[in-house]
């Protein structure tokens, strides 16, 4: 394989064209399905091959890099191993819990292929409270005081993400040397947010009405845009960061269809979506409430995020049933006698529907994005998607009784 080119390094760059691509003699252009571009080395020393990454692409050249990888060989032909080296000089700067994390979270970057999780959760409930802390002055009792903060706020889950990520950010401490006890070790899920149970949670067509009329009549609070993306949910299936942090450049309103990208598809393998009638006039409405934003549901409010936020939904749902986190006293439930759900209880009714109204187990799961098996996946690439198209119309054909 021959060398790489400049225009061929920016060319694989802006159409993330997701992989490991060699300019020889050990260097490597590296493209993660998530996170930024970067430059790596392999090379072998005492008989055990490394990789080390250089630097990110828009902040080395192509031949800054190959100096840098040049250089970086030269100290492997002496038998210094440059990996080596780094972890020791990082290892005399790491000393406040910050710094670890922000050694812990660049291998993170490079692995992952969601790592804004673990980023959001630090720096929402871990780093504020440990984070200008010493490495080895942070006790067990801080660790419970931010897992119990979490699981207070209402977030149960999301205090289990929080324990796990603070046993592995002090692992990392222990890997690098500059710890030897982690204070998170001692717990488990039952200090956090407790064991969670699958969810069977589906609505069925009568609760579906209740819960839009809800939503109808709550529009001033609860908001179209809600409103709309909970029909879209349910009509189509998919997850909601998929949904709420959409482009308009994913869709080809004339011929009513959504080209789902891999680097947003949950599984890592996206999907072409056929657009029933019903969801392409409320896309058309969500168009003009767009403004002209490149996001189908632009943040309406001043946030870090362009978008809506993950955590939208599910709060104007909550509410609704009387239920707000922070808040000491809760609002009313205007729900009535209807069973609490969450928004990813939309996507389980859809899929349970779809069934309820003939459509074959692999169309179902089809719909769904779900992976079928190694082998099935293997032997069977056809997409269906006329078959998708199909049952999706039944089922609009359903709802559409129920949503106004």
């Amino acid at each position: 394989m021959g060398k790489l080119k400049v225009n061929q390094v920016k060319s694989l760059v802006s159409n993330n064209k997701v992989g490991r691509h060699s300019d020889g003699n050990g260097l490597y252009l590296m493209i993660p399905k998530s996170g930024q571009a970067y430059w790596m080395l392999r090379y072998t020393i005492m008989g055990k091959r490394r990789e080390m990454t250089i630097d990110k692409v828009k902040h080395l050249s192509l031949a800054d890099a190959r100096y840098k990888a040049m250089e970086l060989k030269k100290k492997v032909s002496n038998e210094e191993d440059p990996l080596a080296e780094r972890k020791q000089h990082q290892a005399i700067t790491i000393k406040l819990v910050d710094h670890l994390y922000e050694d812990w979270y660049a291998d993170l970057a490079t692995r992952l292929k969601h790592p804004n999780i673990p980023k959001r959760i630090y720096q929402r409930d871990i780093g504020p409270i440990i984070g200008r802390k010493k490495i080895n002055s942070v006790s067990p009792l801080d660790i419970r005081t931010i897992i119990r903060g979490v699981a207070n706020s209402g977030r149960p889950t999301v205090a289990n993400d929080t324990l796990m990520y603070c046993k592995q950010l002090f692992n990392h401490g222990i890997k690098l040397g500059l710890s030897e006890n982690n204070p998170a070790s001692a717990f488990s899920v039952n200090d956090a947010g407790g064991v969670e149970e699958s969810r069977d949670r589906a609505l069925s067509l009568d609760e579906i009405q209740k819960t839009f009329e809800v939503f109808q009549e709550n529009l001033p609070s609860f908001g179209r845009d809600n409103y709309l993306a909970c029909a879209l949910l349910l009509s189509l299936g998919i997850r909601k960061t998929e949904l709420t942090e959409a482009k308009w450049s994913e869709f080809d309103l004339s011929n009513a269809l959504w080209h789902l990208p891999d680097e947003r598809a949950k599984r890592g393998t996206g999907i072409t979506i056929p657009l029933t009638d019903q969801v392409v006039a409320w896309l058309e409405e969500l168009r003009i409430r767009a403004c002209g934003s490149e996001y189908l549901f632009p943040a309406r409010r001043a946030s870090k995020l362009p978008h809506m936020g993950k955590d939208t939904l599910n709060r104007a749902i909550s509410k609704l049933f009387g239920r707000e986190p922070g808040r000491k006293v809760q609002p009313p439930n205007k729900m009535g006698d209807i069973e609490h759900f969450t928004i990813h209880d939309l996507r389980r009714t859809f899929r349970t529907h779809l069934s309820i109204c003939g459509v074959p187990y692999h169309i179902g799961e089809r719909c769904l994005n779900h992976q079928l098996g190694k082998l099935i996946e293997t032997y069977d690439t056809h997409d269906y998607l006329n078959e998708r198209k199909e049952a999706l119309n039944k089922l609009s054909a359903v709802l559409k009784e129920y949503i106004s």
